[in-house]
């Protein structure tokens, strides 16, 4: 491979016998050396993240939405750290009241908001099970993870509670106990009655814990923190067991990296939450935002209304994917090519100086002041003006896409890859390095990493140049299973590695590049699977198509 800048090897390669692929060098972050970064003192498990920030900051800003005032939305409102903590006793309260009991499992089914968020920190608090239901997801998914995951209790959106409600012919064996994020009508609870499942309104399940306060039942490490359900493009969709210890230890691990890389992240950062909370990818962020004590602001529920809400909330990390930030560029080039010929003529001058620049190994912030200050300033304002980190996931970003954002971000651009499997983050750019635009980094300091060969798509994972493979990873960020799946999870799991389909190659400063997938599904830039075969199914049942 060369020379290895931010990789260090810690196992040889295999070559492969009696018909087992080869496989390479088995590597880990340079920033992990001499081992992997211990756990805070005192942490491990989501709910001492949770408690230790509470102590450490009562008053400080947790979580914000915008208040509403005839009808417009008006300034971030905030509770605290020991608001939402009191907020969270409730609720774990009211859940063990109605029958819910440690390790037993809890739905929840909408969009972002500080409710969502405080039902998963209760199912923390009493060591329940939460399983995130994607807010996009219609009647046969709900209904299929509802029996599926055994899901005794479940909180919803107040627009999504009649979704729900129709699934519950079908879904009452164990389903028994139904919260609104908002209110309930009489005919809703009427209806919820008739099949055997009470339905409570927030507030009224915020006062049912208060009147019959119980102990909070803190989780061990072992314990299962989350169920959570990846796209089924195949067949159904597949729980993904994940437990405390996988999500302390990629929390643990991300802050190690960053503070490495000296980008240390404090109780003053502001998150913006518009990323549904169901996928793991913003599930370890915002854990992340809890585990350095800083701020969660809520988005309006309105994707057209992002730009104003970020705007008015000020961010200082800005976590996106690809459609996001191919949006944004798409706005941003329309704009210059709309700006007049001066105008456009000063931006193309100073992306591309700053470009140079940047490829020249000047750090973001240095590259280009002048024309920071002149052009691309502007572009941060839009963002707020306080973003320091950019960071894209749960797919590829175009390369033209990511050169651009490198240049007019006025903070540094990261992308990354990881699986619901691996606990989202598994590679990240490092800052400032241009020379890895087109990859997804080095590995996070919390695993090991090797290609495995695929001799029958010409994949070598000993090849001195280069070498390519089917990515497999191993460490305690790995999931434990597929819930009520064993022969799936003994395809992937294997001997401790978790093999994830996608086929990487090893760049000479120890980024991987993400080069094919091992089987035809791809993932588009929402995040979501498809299956090229099934489309082709599809089209191919059309007589006017002749081949695809």
């Amino acid at each position: 491979m060369g020379k290895i800048e931010y990789v260090v090897r810690v196992e040889k390669e295999e070559v492969g016998v009696d018909g087992d692929p080869s496989k390479g060098h088995v590597y880990r972050s340079l920033f992990a050396k001499d081992g992997f970064p211990p756990l805070p003192e005192g942490i491990s498990t989501c709910w001492d993240i949770f408690e230790r920030s509470k102590v450490k900051g009562p008053g400080n800003n947790m979580l914000g939405v915008r208040e509403m005032k005839d009808g417009k939305a008006g300034a971030y409102v905030w509770k605290s750290y020991e608001q939402v903590y009191d907020n969270v006793l409730q609720i774990g309260s009211a859940m063990r009241y109605v029958g819910v009991n440690p390790k037993g499992h809890c739905g929840i089914y909408g969009m972002n908001c500080p409710e969502w968020f405080t039902a998963m920190e209760a199912c923390n608090a009493q060591s329940i099970v939460c399983v995130p239901l994607y807010d996009t997801l219609g009647l046969t998914a709900v209904e299929y993870i509802l029996n599926h995951a055994e899901i005794e209790i479940a909180f919803a959106q107040e627009t999504k509670l009649p979704l729900i409600m129709k699934s519950l012919p079908n879904c009452t064996t164990f389903l028994k106990t139904l919260v609104s994020f908002g209110a309930v009508t009489s005919d809703q609870r009427s209806k919820g009655q008739d099949a055997g499942v009470t339905i409570y309104a927030w507030q009224d399940f915020l006062d049912l814990g208060k009147k019959n306060k119980c102990d909070v039942t803190p989780p061990k490490k072992e314990d299962l923190s989350t169920i959570m359900y990846t796209s089924g493009t195949t067949g159904e969709p597949k729980g993904v067991m994940l437990t405390h210890e996988n999500v302390v230890n990629t929390i643990a691990g991300l802050d190690w990296y960053l503070k490495s890389l000296n980008e240390v992240m404090n109780k003053d950062d502001v998150y913006f939450s518009f990323l549904p909370l169901a996928h793991i990818f913003d599930r370890v962020a915002e854990e992340m935002f809890v585990f350095i004590g800083g701020s969660i602001g809520f988005w309006q529920g309105d994707i057209k209304k992002v730009p104003e809400d970020i705007k008015e909330l000020k961010p200082t990390l800005f976590v996106g994917v690809p459609r996001v930030f191919d949006r944004l560029t798409t706005g941003i080039q329309e704009k210059i090519a709309a700006s007049g010929r001066i105008k456009n003529w000063l931006f193309q001058i100073g992306f591309s100086m700053k470009l140079f620049w940047l490829k020249k190994g000047y750090k973001q912030d240095q590259a280009s002041p002048f024309f920071d200050k002149l052009v691309f300033d502007k572009v941060k304002m839009g963002l707020g003006g306080r973003v320091r980190l950019v960071i894209s996931g749960a797919a590829p970003l175009s390369g033209h896409v990511e050169k651009f954002l490198r240049v007019i971000m006025c903070a540094p651009v990261m992308q990354g890859y990881g699986l619901t499997e691996t606990c989202a983050a598994s590679f990240l750019q490092v800052p400032d390095v241009i020379s890895m635009n087109g990859t997804v980094g080095p590995p996070q300091p919390i695993i090991d990493v090797r290609l495995e060969s695929v001799p029958e798509l010409g994949y070598d994972a000993l090849r001195e140049d280069s070498p390519q493979g089917e990515i497999c990873i191993r460490g305690k960020t790995l999931f434990s299973g597929y819930y009520k799946r064993p022969e799936l999870t003994e395809e992937v799991l294997i001997n401790g590695w978790f093999h994830t389909g996608d086929i990487g190659e090893w760049q000479k400063d120890g980024a991987l590049k993400i080069i094919d997938r091992k089987k035809n599904i791809f993932k588009l830039s929402q995040g979501e699977y498809v299956a090229v075969e099934n489309l082709e199914n599809v089209y191919n049942e059309s007589s006017s198509v002749d081949a695809v």
